[in-house]
């Protein structure tokens, strides 16, 4: 046989993607496992309770896109308010850097929606498959009617949240009642069915299948903590002076374990069972550790059972744990150029954002100028400007205003029911007007600043707003 006529080796196939093993997070209590159910239950009784909540005679949080209004407890904004969702923005990411920079990802682990529907979805699993071993042996069992009905269980009881999610969220947009009237009468609009479908889909693929993926690949948090905290920074933190070399042992060796030379970790790998995002903390911070002290309440029931003092798995910081510091000793570090940085500018524009919106006008004028006809000349050789007056009542109370306008001497206002100018409650109004002026000697040709007011009948607030008078050559 000629080496041509050999046999081809067979060819090797080297994946270059590895599918990810799967995470069954094993049920944990504790003191940072009953904060977590304390913030899932503040930040669900607000989300789904918020809509139901009325603020004089109407949803007391509701951002109306059709009608262009959005309510806020008592606060009425429009679309020309913007600004302040922008300001909302720039200071909930202040907010995250100064967090992070104390104490690492603390709104991951306690406040984040994924991680808060990721425990919900959890708990819904536990009480339908059971717990981490129990689910293990579920997913690895045949296909039988045990098996399906758990499964149905399970998945109904996801739906059943989602649903609810979604709802809950488009009714932040649609006013609740009126939503939950044509979802009993089955009558929802496409739009309205297709966004709780939308969010419900999102949350139910989000909760039930991603996790950890999300933690782990999608969310961009993980992957800035890093330029955020430094070695002062409070993080969940694995003490390997105390605990290495792990190894399993009695509880009598334990207590004895100064004087054997042995080490606290029995590397029970409870803190790795437990972790959500399936990492082993003793392998240091990891951008996949999201801060939520599973490890922590776990390492402490077992430190407790084999005799050895708790804090083997703790908050603390890198610095804390190389040169053993203590508690207050790591606390006193808080105070770095860092955070007074993050804290300095976060209270400052939150004292200005504050300070904005108490002092924000009920009425706001804008003045739009007449572009086609810059300027014409009328009866008794007077001057006139045509401008459109567009007035947005942000209060829930009518005005009756009175308009007049400022600025050159002589310059009169006219337009209908100037002296009486009714803008409804929480609307807007639009009127023709023109601005007249007499000749005068020594005013130059161009444009002139002038100031229209808006007063209130009966001597009230003044609102104003700034136009230009043309006069031509």
């Amino acid at each position: 046989m000629s080496p041509s006529d050999k046999p081809a080796a067979p060819q090797r196939v080297i994946p270059l993607y590895v599918a990810e093993a799967k995470v069954y997070p094993r049920s944990v209590s504790g003191r940072f496992a009953n904060w977590r159910w304390l913030m899932v239950a503040l930040t669900q009784l607000f989300f789904y309770g918020m809509p139901w909540l009325q603020w004089n005679g109407r949803q007391a949080l509701l951002f109306d896109l059709e009608a262009g209004r959005f309510y806020v407890l008592g606060l009425l904004l429009y679309p020309q308010d913007f600004i302040y969702l922008a300001a909302l923005l720039v200071l909930s990411a202040l907010a995250l850097f100064f967090f992070t920079a104390v104490a690492g990802r603390l709104w991951c682990g306690y406040s984040c929606p994924q991680t808060v529907y990721t425990e919900m979805f959890l708990w819904i699993e536990r009480h339908t498959e059971g717990d981490r071993q129990a689910r293990m042996r579920l997913d690895r069992e045949p296909w039988s009617w045990h098996k399906l009905a758990r499964k149905a269980a399970k998945h109904g009881g996801w739906l059943a949240l989602s649903l609810l999610t979604g709802f809950s969220f488009v009714a932040y947009f649609i006013p609740v009642r009126e939503l939950a009237d044509q979802v009993l009468s089955l009558e929802l609009q496409a739009w309205p069915l297709f966004w709780v479908l939308f969010y419900a889909g999102a949350t139910y693929g989000n909760a039930g299948f991603l996790r950890e993926q999300m933690c782990k690949y999608i969310c961009p948090y993980a992957r800035f903590q890093s330029a955020l905290i430094d070695a002062d920074s409070l993080i969940i933190s694995y003490d390997a002076q105390r605990g290495e070399p792990r190894g399993a042992r009695s509880r009598k060796q334990a207590l004895t374990s100064q004087v054997s030379g042995a080490a606290d970790c029995v590397d029970c790998t409870l803190c790795v069972q437990v972790c959500p995002t399936g990492i082993d903390i003793r392998n240091g911070l990891q951008n996949e550790c999201i801060g939520c002290a599973a490890c922590i309440d776990v390492c402490d029931q077992v430190m407790d059972k084999v005799g050895a003092p708790r804090g083997l798995i703790r908050y603390a910081t890198e610095n804390g744990i190389r040169g053993h510091w203590s508690r207050r000793q790591m606390l006193a570090r808080v105070l770095r150029p860092r955070v007074l940085l993050y804290g300095t500018a976060l209270a400052a524009l939150s004292l200005a954002f504050v300070l904005s919106v108490s002092q924000r006008k009920a009425l706001l004028i804008d003045v739009i100028k007449d572009r086609q006809l810059m300027a014409r000349q009328v009866e008794d050789g007077e001057i006139e400007n045509v401008y459109r007056l567009q007035l947005i009542n942000r209060s829930e109370a009518p005005l009756q205003l009175r308009l007049r306008a400022e600025g050159l001497p002589g310059l009169r206002l006219l337009a209908q029911g100037a002296q009486s100018f009714k803008v409804p409650a929480s609307g807007i109004a639009t009127l023709p007007m023109q601005l007249r002026l007499q000749p005068a000697a020594g005013l130059p040709a161009g444009a002139h600043p002038v100031q229209i007011e808006a007063q209130e009948l009966g001597g009230g607030r003044i609102f104003t707003a700034k136009a230009v008078f043309f006069v031509p050559r």
